[in-house]
């Protein structure tokens, strides 16, 4: 069974709340009419029967006619009984003559409906000194009450009719034009999402239930958009920070088995081949570190100064290669940075490793805090990094003009993911621009 979309349900459920009203208001009506009415008989047929009563005389004890009402209608039943025997009576059918005598016989006030006729009667009893002389019965046709009830119930249950189709017409149009922008934003947030995510509905602060379901939908896909551009910068990451390991090892591979060698060109082979797996392991590594830390996953401490001496010693072949000198300093109390060790060291190990390969005979780690943050500051003294090029260095596959001398290893994680890395933990990196000797602030939260 197809289940009822938003506009249906609603629709059904002000109709039906407008049905159960309408039929609570009809109901209501037609009771207080019905009660209307039957006050009405009663008071006509009673104010019929005082008149009369007033109209009679007593002579030596006995009932003698006044003067007829002059305003007595056609349906005005009235009987005057002296005793059991009626000196006046209307011409009325059998049924209702003998209701009447029946009432004349009781000694007291009292009504009667003979439903064979559809008429009311009242009797009142006529007493003088204490004696019981007569009765006085009058009658009143109730048939034009009844029509009034079938009236009164018939244009109310039409009128009702008309309302309930009136409120249903009225909200099913309302239900479209309410939801109809609903619909057509869902829409073109799904089409957006798929083929144009920079786009944006762009309605300003939100005001009422549209602008703030824009302003949610705008929210969603500002982080769908995200989504992407992280994904597509995961993506570029991968493919610039493992194309040169992964050549190297197939040219290495491709080079060794071209001919047959001497056992220690193999070695030299196989450790230049070991080398650059390490440096995939160490990207890829990387990658999925930043991926994780982006999605949430709780991060951990680690000691500041053990991050950087193990990074120095990670770095240690790097430098003697280069024949550099690495030093760490720092305040003599300890400090903690807020992120698991090896998530801080694969931080830092790009920009020691840079400034490796750019100094010149000296690097120095400078450990400090400051608010909530731990600051590596590593100062190398090197050729420096240009005022323009400050932030086109930590572009992927982006190096700068002080590295056109130096041969194309690389650094593996490179500057652009040691950027992400630290940015996905609340940290960050920036460098000082000088003609001479390079500085990189490394920032990342304190534990």
């Amino acid at each position: 069974m197809r289940r009822l979309g938003l506009r249906s349900r609603l629709l059904l459920t002000v109709t039906a709340a407008v049905t159960v009203a309408l039929i609570g208001l009809i109901t209501g009506f037609n009771l207080i009419l019905d009660h209307v009415l039957e006050r009405d008989a009663r008071d006509l047929v009673r104010t019929r029967a005082v008149t009369q009563l007033d109209s009679l005389h007593i002579v030596q004890g006995r009932l003698r006619l006044g003067e007829t009402p002059d305003d007595r209608s056609s349906d005005a039943y009235v009987w005057i009984f002296a005793g059991p025997r009626a000196i006046e009576q209307p011409r009325v059918s059998a049924e209702t003559a003998r209701a009447a005598r029946a009432l004349a016989a009781a000694p007291r006030v009292r009504f009667a409906d003979v439903a064979a006729t559809d008429t009311r009667l009242y009797a009142v009893p006529v007493v003088a000194g204490g004696q019981h002389l007569g009765t006085v019965v009058a009658g009143v046709s109730l048939a034009p009450y009844e029509q009034t009830r079938k009236l009164a119930l018939l244009a109310s249950t039409v009128l009702a009719a008309i309302v309930l189709a009136v409120v249903f017409l009225a909200s099913r149009w309302l239900l479209d034009a309410a939801l109809r922008p609903v619909a057509r934003m869902t829409r073109q947030a799904a089409e957006w999402s798929e083929h144009d995510p920079e786009h944006r509905f762009a309605l300003g602060p939100p005001h009422d239930e549209l602008t703030e379901l824009a302003a949610t939908l705008d929210g969603l896909l500002d982080r769908l958009a995200a989504s992407l551009h992280h994904e597509r910068r995961f993506s570029a990451e991968l493919s610039h920070e493992l194309r040169t390991p992964l050549a190297r090892v197939r040219a290495e591979a491709e080079l060794a088995l071209r001919r047959d060698r001497q056992p220690r060109e193999y070695r030299q082979a196989f450790q230049l081949i070991q080398r650059n797996a390490d440096q995939l392991t160490r990207t890829i590594d990387a990658l999925v570190a930043a991926a994780r830390y982006e999605a949430g996953v709780h991060r951990g401490t680690a000691d500041a100064w053990s991050v950087a001496e193990d990074v120095v010693r990670a770095c240690s072949g790097l430098a003697a290669d280069r024949g550099v000198t690495v030093s760490v300093g720092g305040p003599d109390w300890r400090l903690r940075v807020g992120i698991d060790a090896d998530l801080a060291e694969r931080v830092l190990q790009p920009v020691l490793e840079n400034a490796c390969r750019y100094g010149t005979s000296t690097v120095h780690v400078a450990i400090g805090r400051k608010n909530s943050s731990v600051i590596y500051t590593i100062d190398d003294d090197g050729p420096g990094v240009r005022p323009e090029e400050l932030s086109r260095i930590f572009e992927p596959g982006v190096r700068g003009t002080a590295s056109l001398p130096i041969d194309d290893e690389g650094a593996g994680l490179g500057l652009a993911l040691a950027l992400r890395l630290a940015r996905s933990v609340k940290g960050d990196i920036v460098v000082d621009a000088a003609p001479s000797g390079g500085r990189f602030h490394v920032r990342l939260p304190s534990g």
